[in-house]
């Protein structure tokens, strides 16, 4: 972490950790332990997802489609309800689906498809974050953010 603060320096620092079966608070903890042996860390905002970071990209279907490099695809996406993405088992796998139902792409061309990538993609495509504030752990970075940005006094500029 120290060195990679050093070649990437920068004023807020966001650390993933899945919560993964552990209470957001022990997952939090975790993260603040690890941080605090560093003499000059930037705020940390903990960023803890209940499963997995690509369950919050299941919500937007336009999204997912352009993302895809089929923005104007037509066959039918089977996205979760929002109440439930929290809940699935592999929000991974379940993305990267999506993105090679929604190219409708032929299966020689699937396999070339740069799924990673377009995973990156879909967050960048996404207009409106706010239906996640439904989720638990959402209305969590939101709330840590806030209290970051409190603390620093960056709203009193």
């Amino acid at each position: 972490m120290k060195k990679s603060l050093e070649l990437y320096p920068c004023d807020i620092l966001f650390v993933h950790r899945d919560a993964e079966r552990e209470p957001y608070q022990t997952r939090k903890d975790q993260i603040q332990q690890a941080l605090c042996g560093m003499d000059s860390a930037p705020p940390v905002v903990c960023v803890i997802p209940v499963r997995m970071t690509e369950a919050w990209l299941l919500f937007d279907e336009q999204a997912i489609r352009t993302a895809s490099g089929n923005p104007n695809g037509r066959c039918v996406l089977q996205l979760p309800q929002l109440c439930r993405i929290e809940t699935l088992p592999n929000p991974k796998k379940d993305l990267n689906n999506l993105l090679r139902t929604a190219s409708e792409l032929s299966n020689r061309r699937l396999q070339k498809q740069n799924i990673p990538q377009q995973v990156q993609r879909v967050a960048e495509f996404i207009d409106d974050f706010s239906p996640l504030r439904t989720l638990t752990a959402f209305q969590a970075l939101e709330e840590d953010i806030a209290e970051t940005v409190a603390r620093q006094g960056w709203l009193e500029r």
